[in-house]
Protein backbone atom coordinates (compact mmCIF):
# COMPACT_ATOMS: atom_id res chain seq x y z
CA UNK A 1 0.00 0.00 0.00
CA UNK A 2 1.44 3.62 -0.80
CA UNK A 3 1.04 5.84 2.16
CA UNK A 4 0.25 9.24 0.32
CA UNK A 5 1.08 12.59 1.64
CA UNK A 6 0.03 15.90 0.16
CA UNK A 7 3.78 17.60 -0.36
CA UNK A 8 1.83 20.96 -1.28
CA UNK A 9 1.22 21.14 2.34
CA UNK A 10 2.27 24.24 3.91
CA UNK A 11 3.64 21.22 6.62
CA UNK A 12 6.89 21.00 4.66
CA UNK A 13 7.37 25.08 3.74
CA UNK A 14 9.49 25.24 6.87
CA UNK A 15 13.02 23.66 5.40
CA UNK A 16 14.99 22.17 8.18
CA UNK A 17 18.76 22.57 7.89
CA UNK A 18 20.84 20.40 5.83
CA UNK A 19 24.17 19.48 7.05
CA UNK A 20 27.51 19.90 4.96
CA UNK A 21 28.78 16.60 3.74
CA UNK A 22 31.40 16.91 6.36
CA UNK A 23 28.64 16.56 8.79
CA UNK A 24 26.75 13.74 7.09
CA UNK A 25 29.65 11.10 6.18
CA UNK A 26 32.91 10.09 7.14
CA UNK A 27 34.43 10.64 4.13
CA UNK A 28 32.51 13.51 2.31
CA UNK A 29 34.72 13.13 -0.64
CA UNK A 30 33.04 9.51 -1.38
CA UNK A 31 31.05 9.34 -4.71
CA UNK A 32 27.30 10.35 -3.49
CA UNK A 33 23.97 8.99 -4.83
CA UNK A 34 20.63 10.69 -3.66
CA UNK A 35 17.26 8.51 -3.11
CA UNK A 36 14.44 10.32 -3.22
CA UNK A 37 11.18 8.57 -1.41
CA UNK A 38 13.41 6.31 0.64
CA UNK A 39 10.77 5.68 3.12
CA UNK A 40 12.38 4.02 6.01
CA UNK A 41 15.56 3.48 4.12
CA UNK A 42 15.65 -0.51 4.03
CA UNK A 43 16.92 -0.13 0.74
CA UNK A 44 19.72 2.15 0.99
CA UNK A 45 20.80 0.17 4.64
CA UNK A 46 21.08 -2.89 2.13
CA UNK A 47 23.64 -0.44 -0.25
CA UNK A 48 25.67 1.85 2.68
CA UNK A 49 26.43 -2.23 4.67
CA UNK A 50 27.54 -3.35 1.16
CA UNK A 51 29.13 -0.16 -0.27
CA UNK A 52 31.65 1.74 1.53
CA UNK A 53 33.15 3.26 -1.35
CA UNK A 54 30.21 4.98 -1.89
CA UNK A 55 27.83 7.53 0.23
CA UNK A 56 24.17 7.75 0.47
CA UNK A 57 21.69 9.97 1.28
CA UNK A 58 17.77 9.60 1.36
CA UNK A 59 15.34 12.44 1.20
CA UNK A 60 11.06 11.55 2.94
CA UNK A 61 8.36 13.02 3.10
CA UNK A 62 7.26 11.09 6.01
CA UNK A 63 9.12 12.81 9.03
CA UNK A 64 8.54 9.58 11.83
CA UNK A 65 10.16 7.20 9.03
CA UNK A 66 13.08 9.35 8.77
CA UNK A 67 13.33 9.62 12.86
CA UNK A 68 13.37 5.92 12.79
CA UNK A 69 16.27 5.52 10.03
CA UNK A 70 18.44 7.92 11.69
CA UNK A 71 18.25 6.18 14.60
CA UNK A 72 19.05 2.90 12.77
CA UNK A 73 21.51 4.42 11.24
CA UNK A 74 23.35 5.76 14.50
CA UNK A 75 22.45 2.74 16.41
CA UNK A 76 24.56 0.52 13.56
CA UNK A 77 27.50 2.98 13.19
CA UNK A 78 27.23 3.34 9.31
CA UNK A 79 29.09 6.73 8.37
CA UNK A 80 28.47 6.54 4.93
CA UNK A 81 24.69 6.95 5.36
CA UNK A 82 22.33 10.38 5.85
CA UNK A 83 18.60 10.78 6.30
CA UNK A 84 16.72 14.30 5.51
CA UNK A 85 12.90 15.12 5.98
CA UNK A 86 11.03 17.40 3.82
CA UNK A 87 9.91 17.62 -0.27
CA UNK A 88 12.59 17.51 -2.06
CA UNK A 89 11.07 19.53 -4.26
CA UNK A 90 11.16 22.44 -1.70
CA UNK A 91 14.48 21.52 -0.22
CA UNK A 92 15.95 21.95 -3.38
CA UNK A 93 14.66 25.16 -4.71
CA UNK A 94 16.15 26.72 -1.55
CA UNK A 95 19.62 28.13 -3.16
CA UNK A 96 21.48 26.86 0.37
CA UNK A 97 20.51 23.21 -0.84
CA UNK A 98 22.30 23.71 -3.82
CA UNK A 99 25.37 22.34 -3.09
CA UNK A 100 23.96 18.31 -2.64
CA UNK A 101 23.50 18.54 -6.20
CA UNK A 102 26.38 19.78 -7.49
CA UNK A 103 27.87 17.04 -5.84
CA UNK A 104 25.59 13.95 -6.60
CA UNK A 105 26.91 11.10 -8.80
CA UNK A 106 23.35 9.99 -9.13
CA UNK A 107 19.90 10.15 -7.74
CA UNK A 108 17.31 7.69 -7.55
CA UNK A 109 13.29 8.14 -7.94
CA UNK A 110 11.84 4.40 -7.16
CA UNK A 111 8.04 3.93 -7.38
CA UNK A 112 7.48 7.61 -6.47
CA UNK A 113 3.48 8.24 -5.62
CA UNK A 114 1.59 8.26 -9.00
CA UNK A 115 -0.95 10.97 -8.15
CA UNK A 116 -3.51 9.22 -10.18
CA UNK A 117 -5.66 12.05 -10.77
CA UNK A 118 -5.34 14.88 -13.27
CA UNK A 119 -5.88 17.94 -11.34
CA UNK A 120 -2.88 15.85 -8.39
CA UNK A 121 -0.29 15.33 -10.96
CA UNK A 122 1.23 18.88 -9.58
CA UNK A 123 2.03 16.80 -6.34
CA UNK A 124 4.13 14.30 -8.29
CA UNK A 125 7.61 14.35 -7.07
CA UNK A 126 9.20 15.48 -10.48
CA UNK A 127 7.91 18.29 -12.07
CA UNK A 128 9.41 20.13 -14.94
CA UNK A 129 10.80 22.86 -12.58
CA UNK A 130 12.59 20.33 -10.18
CA UNK A 131 14.43 18.54 -13.64
CA UNK A 132 15.38 22.13 -14.21
CA UNK A 133 16.92 22.44 -11.13
CA UNK A 134 18.63 19.38 -11.34
CA UNK A 135 19.59 20.30 -15.14
CA UNK A 136 20.91 23.61 -13.95
CA UNK A 137 23.67 21.76 -11.07
CA UNK A 138 23.96 18.25 -11.71
CA UNK A 139 27.52 17.24 -13.02
CA UNK A 140 27.76 16.20 -16.67
CA UNK A 141 27.79 12.46 -16.72
CA UNK A 142 25.74 12.52 -13.03
CA UNK A 143 22.82 10.04 -13.36
CA UNK A 144 18.75 9.53 -13.25
CA UNK A 145 17.56 5.94 -12.39
CA UNK A 146 13.38 6.53 -12.26
CA UNK A 147 11.81 3.23 -11.72
CA UNK A 148 7.55 2.23 -11.19
CA UNK A 149 5.13 -0.03 -12.00
CA UNK A 150 2.40 2.66 -13.17
CA UNK A 151 2.82 2.69 -16.88
CA UNK A 152 1.26 6.64 -17.27
CA UNK A 153 3.44 7.56 -13.92
CA UNK A 154 6.50 5.99 -16.11
CA UNK A 155 5.28 8.25 -19.07
CA UNK A 156 4.78 11.47 -17.54
CA UNK A 157 8.17 11.21 -15.97
CA UNK A 158 10.25 10.08 -18.88
CA UNK A 159 8.76 13.14 -20.92
CA UNK A 160 9.25 15.71 -17.94
CA UNK A 161 13.46 14.19 -17.92
CA UNK A 162 13.68 13.84 -21.86
CA UNK A 163 11.75 17.49 -22.27
CA UNK A 164 15.12 18.84 -20.71
CA UNK A 165 17.93 19.15 -23.68
CA UNK A 166 20.52 18.37 -21.04
CA UNK A 167 19.85 15.16 -20.03
CA UNK A 168 19.84 11.55 -22.30
CA UNK A 169 17.91 8.12 -22.23
CA UNK A 170 20.61 5.88 -21.48
CA UNK A 171 20.26 1.58 -23.07
CA UNK A 172 20.18 -0.49 -19.63
CA UNK A 173 21.94 -3.12 -21.66
CA UNK A 174 24.71 -1.30 -22.01
CA UNK A 175 25.16 0.26 -18.98
CA UNK A 176 27.61 -0.75 -16.35
CA UNK A 177 26.08 -1.52 -13.31
CA UNK A 178 29.47 -2.57 -11.36
CA UNK A 179 30.53 1.17 -11.56
CA UNK A 180 26.87 2.65 -9.98
CA UNK A 181 25.96 3.14 -6.80
CA UNK A 182 24.14 -0.13 -6.90
CA UNK A 183 26.29 -2.65 -8.26
CA UNK A 184 24.52 -5.88 -6.51
CA UNK A 185 21.69 -5.09 -8.23
CA UNK A 186 19.65 -4.65 -4.56
CA UNK A 187 15.82 -3.99 -5.14
CA UNK A 188 13.45 -1.80 -3.10
CA UNK A 189 10.56 -3.72 -1.10
CA UNK A 190 8.13 -1.96 -3.83
CA UNK A 191 10.22 -3.73 -6.06
CA UNK A 192 10.24 -6.94 -4.45
CA UNK A 193 6.75 -6.91 -4.44
CA UNK A 194 5.70 -5.95 -7.81
CA UNK A 195 8.47 -8.83 -8.90
CA UNK A 196 6.71 -11.32 -6.37
CA UNK A 197 2.96 -10.31 -7.60
CA UNK A 198 4.14 -10.08 -11.65
CA UNK A 199 3.54 -6.95 -12.19
CA UNK A 200 5.28 -4.65 -15.26
CA UNK A 201 8.12 -2.22 -14.04
CA UNK A 202 9.26 0.43 -15.57
CA UNK A 203 12.01 1.97 -15.81
CA UNK A 204 15.23 4.34 -17.64
CA UNK A 205 18.40 5.83 -16.80
CA UNK A 206 19.16 9.35 -17.79
CA UNK A 207 22.88 11.45 -18.26
CA UNK A 208 23.25 14.68 -17.56
CA UNK A 209 25.44 15.58 -21.09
Amino acid sequence: MRQHVNPLSINFDEIERIPSLIEMFHDSKLPLHLDIGCAAGEFLFDLAFVNTNWNYLGIEIREKLVKTAKLKAQDKEINNLHFIFGNANKIFNDYQNIFLIKNLRSISFNFPDPWFKKRHYKRRVIQPEFINILSNYMQKGSLIFIKTDVKDLFHYMDITISSNFNFKALDKKDFNFSESFNPNKFQTNREKYVIFNQIDIFERIYIKI
